[in-house]
């Protein structure tokens, strides 16, 4: 049985240690715990389940899928009482790993601006795989979720650009993260959890080389990593193991060593503002955050004018520098190199007036009218729009017709931005989209199952995420 994180003296949290950005973060982690919950971040922690219900959904029967829910049981074997997504249960450490792996694969998990990760895969994940093995309750559900956002996208934020171009955060911050996460579900004293953040911080990795080298399908393996490895982080402070202390900031820290160029008052700074959850990206297209802004703004253009595709003599997009050295595929060799071609995603949704899963996992690439679309597309970064990156993604589109006019829109945020929020309607209709293989009564289901955490009188009760909300058989 898991445990609130009792009321500890504020002298006890800090070990009477000097005041650093680490022991600072963990001393507003005890505080969250104790503090009754908004109902603005009640209602956005809904919607954080819903996101990663929908994007464990959308990857569950995917190839890869089962190539990581067999990798989840070689490195963690043995059934149990975890749901995974479109499989059978396993143990806790099993389940996490695959899920991980699963709501990463359609691209679709959730996203942050200024931290450059997917924070709720690496969250929602070993919390959810954890309360079907052992009693949690709502509450304490909430609180664990809450913290691994808090900590991967303060610590996301605080690495920045020159570390995001390097290595992928979802596995660098996001492994301290889901030591956050894991760390508070188990109910482990700010000592301890502190330790299991600094054993968290020496195991994370995950460089963009796979990028480079078209690795694109080993991807997923990133948050799933992550994850493991801030479990086995809490597990092992849980059995009085030390880690680092400043594991951020010290001489040989992350922010040293991975190349971290962002604000470290992000650490510890704002902390009586709304919890961070409230500031994260839902995704509105099945790709590369990256890539947003130019579907965005064409779209827009689609909307205003209405262009025939005979029409267009050329299209021009004007992007962030950043954005190619994520999503920097000139045109896809494969479908896992889809949601990283800014020249595919931007001729797909002219062709089709629409992007949508299928057009990313089975794509005809080699299609005539595709292709000679593809090939009046130009795409060129810019220095100006890069000055405003991670802050804001500018990015222009600019269509010129054989007639000689041009419509051009710019789009410096995304759809699903904190300023551009979803409804709990609209998310609900983004759901069944990204998820076809969902039927009417499961998504009743994970509805209802989300929204009872804008309940606060449901928060003593035990929280079980039962096997129909991951479309696997009950375990047995």
């Amino acid at each position: 049985m898991f445990h609130s994180i009792k009321h500890i003296p504020m002298n006890e949290i800090m070990n009477n240690a000097a005041i650093t950005p680490e022991n600072s973060l963990v001393a507003h982690l005890c505080r969250l715990s104790q503090r009754p919950i908004s109902s603005q971040t009640r209602e956005r922690l809904a919607q954080a389940f819903l996101d990663w219900f929908t994007a464990g959904w959308s990857g569950a029967g995917a190839t890869s899928a089962e190539t990581y829910r067999r990798v989840a049981w070689d490195c963690h074997p043995g059934a149990g009482a975890a749901p995974v997504f479109g499989g059978a249960g396993m143990n806790a450490n099993g389940a996490a790993f695959a899920n991980a792996a699963i709501a990463h694969i359609r691209e679709i998990d959730d996203a942050h601006r200024a931290a450059m990760l997917h924070p709720g895969v690496v969250s929602v994940t070993p919390v959810l795989a954890m309360a079907a093995s052992r009693g949690m309750t709502q509450r304490q559900v909430a609180d664990a979720v809450i913290a691994g956002y808090e900590v991967s996208l303060r610590l996301g934020e605080a690495l920045g650009t020159r570390h995001a171009a390097g290595f992928h955060a979802t596995a660098t911050a996001g492994a301290v993260g889901a030591a956050a996460a894991a760390g508070v579900a188990m109910g482990l004293t700010p000592a301890l959890l502190h330790h299991a953040l600094g054993i968290g911080a020496t195991q994370a990795a995950g460089l963009w080389q796979l990028v480079d080298d078209d690795a694109h399908e080993s991807k997923s393996l990133h948050p799933a990593f992550a994850v493991r490895n801030g479990m086995a982080a809490a597990y092992a402070a849980r059995a009085g193991l030390p880690g680092a202390q400043r594991f951020a900031t010290g001489s040989r820290g992350l922010y040293r060593l991975l190349g971290g160029d962002g604000p470290l008052g992000a650490l510890d700074g704002g902390l009586e503002a709304p919890a961070r959850v409230n500031t994260a990206t839902i995704k509105a297209w099945p790709c590369c955050a990256q890539l947003f802004t130019p579907l965005d703004a064409t779209r827009e253009l689609m909307d205003l004018h209405a262009p025939a595709l005979d029409e267009i003599e050329s299209v021009d997009v004007e992007i962030f520098t950043h954005a190619l050295k994520i999503a920097g595929v000139e045109w896809p060799a494969k479908p896992a190199e889809t949601c990283f071609s800014l020249r595919y995603v931007v001729a797909r949704l002219l062709l089709a007036g629409k992007l949508g899963i299928e057009d990313m996992e089975s794509p005809d690439l080699h299609a005539p009218g595709l292709l000679a679309l593809a090939r009046r597309i130009t795409v060129r970064t810019s220095e100006v729009f890069q000055q405003e990156f991670p802050r804001l993604r500018p990015c222009r589109v600019t269509l010129t017709l054989k007639d000689g006019r041009q419509w051009s829109a710019l789009r410096k945020l995304r759809k699903g931005d904190p300023e551009d929020p979803y409804t709990w309607a609209s998310l609900q209709t983004r759901m069944r989209a990204f998820a076809p293989a969902m039927d009417d009564a499961a998504a009743r289901a994970i509805v209802a199952w989300c929204e009872r955490f804008t309940d606060a009188g449901r928060d003593a009760r035990v929280c079980l995420p039962a096997p129909e909300l991951f479309g696997a058989a009950p375990h047995s």
